[in-house]
């Protein structure tokens, strides 16, 4: 297969994060985690705009929101943010806090990682200890909201929580503790939005420990294949869910890939971000797209409110 792999345009983050291809606008919104800044790639444009949200510390995902235009959710902290950013100026606002989690001592330490929304529009994001052992610590929980304000915790005992992906035909959901080193499928009530009979459907453990690969961000595709970026391993694999076979290794120049989303106008171009943490030389926090898969993704969904 004749792929190409090819960096944005000024799309650096130092720690890129949580991809969302909105159709409506084409463009890719994407988050850096610890710099509280928002990004926007206009596709038609070929450019990159940045904002920073006052009051936004650590922005964790980014995903529209239904019916209303220039309005996002955001993780901060523990805080899930609505804001309003039009996609252009260097600064958005926080219009309310939609809720907060974890509010005990204990975890001050916690932050919220990846969220995305399930095909009716319910957000699901998981927490992580951002400061501390968080494969130690599994302070984690990963948490639904659905429309009308109801919050519900779906998981605990999570390390970091990461990578979500649904497939509509098959009612599955897929998941990403990261500290787990594999990604794990479950039965999806798409009516009532609960997942169940967790099993494991690939499994990133080596031989030795330390070299576990870990398992971060995750997209799937028009038939079903997940793509599963991992931190540590300068690598996306295409895996087969039903059969856990590794379909294809797509490969970059930086070690810590961190998720990936389909977009374009034919959702066939592969947006994947990567962090430039612990040191890593360039072109590490660079985003990428991937022309020439021979594959589309799915629409992704908005939160509704």
């Amino acid at each position: 297969m004749s792929y190409k792999v090819e960096p944005l345009p000024k799309g650096y983050a130092h720690l890129g994060e949580s991809p969302h291809w909105d159709i409506e606008k084409q463009s890719l919104y994407y988050v850096d985690i610890e710099a509280g800044k928002l990004l926007r790639y206009d596709y038609q444009q070929d450019k990159v705009y940045v904002a920073k949200v006052p009051g936004v510390e650590l922005a964790s995902f980014i995903v529209p929101v239904e019916g209303e235009d220039d309005k996002f959710v955001i993780g901060d902290k523990r805080r899930v943010l609505v804001v309003s950013w039009d996609g252009i100026s260097d600064s958005g606002k926080i219009d309310r806090v939609l809720f907060e989690v974890q509010p005990d001592e204990k975890y001050v330490v916690n932050r919220f990682n990846d969220g995305k929304a399930d095909p009716r529009g319910r957000l699901f994001c998981g927490t992580m200890v951002y400061v501390g052992d968080e494969f130690k610590n599994r302070w984690g929980e990963l948490y639904k909201y659905e429309k009308g304000g109801k919050v519900t915790v779906v998981k605990t005992d999570v390390g970091i929580s990461n990578g979500l992906a649904w497939n509509e035909k098959t009612n599955k959901m897929y998941y990403i503790d990261t500290a787990d080193y594999e990604v794990k499928e479950y039965d999806y009530d798409f009516n009532a939005g609960v997942p169940s009979n967790p099993k494991v459907i690939f499994d990133l453990h080596k031989s030795s420990p330390k070299n576990n690969l870990l398992p971060d961000g995750m997209t799937i595709d028009s038939d079903g294949n997940i793509y599963v970026a991992t931190f540590n391993g300068h690598t996306l694999y295409k895996v087969n869910p039903t059969t856990g076979k590794v379909l294809l290794e797509i490969k970059f120049p930086c070690k810590q890939i961190t998720s990936a989303a389909f977009g374009g106008p034919n959702l066939d171009i592969l947006y994947v971000t990567t962090s430039a943490k612990f040191d890593q030389p360039s072109p590490a926090g660079s985003t990428y797209k991937i022309t020439g898969l021979g594959a589309r993704g799915l629409p992704m969904s908005k939160v509704q409110l």
